[in-house]
């Protein structure tokens, strides 16, 4: 029998996998390090620690299955975005802090294909870049600022570029295109099989996944489930948006949902205007979050922002749905592509990502009580994981060497 899976997820609908659930933690045991949450987080924490001391136990609990969340459900763009404003970056951290992060970034998503290639993970991985198209005067004025700001910070052409219209509409063949901007640093990929693959990946180097194990508490050695505890002197906490389900933890994180539509493949006679010949992610500069790509198979893949936060930082099964998003999500695709009128929506899904309080991303050990935490990507998660799955493994292998 098949876990339970987001009904209508394209993502899930076509992953490489028999999704045979995992068996349930037994009872109680002993390991290195535990990590709580089996999705781009855990996974790559695992993957990292695993690779580099082979000895180490490690255990990975998850309350359904692995790539539940919006590991398994993104936009599918691999990409060196990172959630906090750039001038709030360097508030904090100084210049050198927001060149060095940037910097990190752009090479994770060479990483994250490095390690797919490696493990033979097909995640459909096209590293065409990120074309943002502007469609309106004030648009093209955000399009310009950005650029001026990359280069403030010292990127060149080579990271971001300023595009004219009609190279604008080459790459992504929108209505209104006046301009644009053009990265190559993002890849596009299949979610659901590329977080499928690295928990496969996990087990070949050792790493023991137990689904169908909610955890009900962490505290200094431990992590608590219904079945029994798993003592460790490490426990990880990668929960991301399902944080406030945690005890002590409801403050931690804001989850907030977004959602997407596709399309069924589209013929030739549609890409030869469409563009995104180069499996291109793109989106625009309005000021409501849209995000698509063309997928492996020739579908649009397209999402957006606009569900409602539900009060208490309340997660369920019943808000990835929302019919008027679903709406309204369609009505923006046709305007951008207008021969899409009339095209059916083959799946609607969504899911809730993780928002910090100050809208930036974290990674920690506290160094008293082993407990270890990353999160709070605001939905730039799919490269941002590998980054914090590696320091986190950098900082528990340090922690242990002393």
């Amino acid at each position: 029998m098949a876990a339970p899976l987001t009904a209508d997820s394209l993502w899930m609908s076509t992953v490489d996998d028999d999704l045979a659930p995992r068996p349930p933690l037994g009872g109680s045991l002993v390991a290195d390090v535990a990590i709580v949450g089996a999705g781009y987080t855990g996974l790559w924490t695992a993957y990292y620690l695993a690779a580099a001391e082979p000895s180490l136990r490690i255990v990975v609990l998850e309350k359904e299955f692995a790539g539940y969340g919006a590991s398994g459900r993104n936009g599918g763009w691999c990409s060196a975005l990172f959630p906090t404003p750039v001038r709030l970056l360097a508030h904090r951290h100084g210049r050198q802090g927001v060149v060095a992060m940037q910097r990190a970034m752009n090479s994770t998503v060479d990483e994250v294909g490095r390690v797919a290639a490696a493990e033979g993970i097909d995640c459909h991985w096209s590293k065409g870049g990120t074309v943002v198209v502007a469609r309106t005067p004030a648009q093209l004025r955000r399009a310009k600022a950005a650029v001026e700001e990359a280069r403030e910070y010292g990127f060149g052409d080579d990271d971001v570029t300023l595009l004219g219209a009609r190279e604008a509409a080459k790459r992504c063949g929108a209505t209104k295109v006046l301009g644009g901007t053009y990265t190559p640093h993002c890849a596009a990929i299949h979610p659901a099989r590329l977080v499928r693959g690295l928990a496969r990946a996990v087990e070949r180097r050792g790493v023991g996944i137990y689904e169908g194990t909610p955890v009900i508490g962490l505290r200094k050695g431990a992590a608590e489930t219904p079945a029994g505890t798993v003592r460790a002197p490490v426990v990880v906490r990668a929960t991301e948006a399902y944080t406030p389900a945690l005890p002590g933890a409801r403050r931690s994180i804001a989850p907030v949902y977004s959602l997407m539509i596709s399309t069924p493949p589209l013929p030739d006679s549609f890409w030869a205007t469409a563009g995104l010949a180069e499996r291109e992610t793109f989106a625009d500069f309005r000021r409501l979050i849209v995000y698509g790509q063309r997928t492996a198979d020739g579908r649009l893949a397209f999402g957006g922002r606009g569900a409602p936060y539900h009060f208490g930082s309340r997660t369920s099964a019943a808000y990835d749905s929302e019919p008027r998003v679903f709406a309204a999500l369609y009505k923006a695709l046709v305007e951008l592509f207008p021969a899409l009128a009339g095209v059916p929506v083959t799946h609607s899904w969504g899911g809730a990502v993780g928002v910090a309080s100050d809208w930036s991303a974290s990674v920690g050990l506290d160094r008293d009580t082993g407990l270890a935490w990353a999160g709070g990507y605001v939905g730039d998660g799919v490269g941002t994981t590998n980054l914090a799955g590696r320091t986190l493994a950098d900082l528990i292998l340090g922690w242990r060497a002393t």
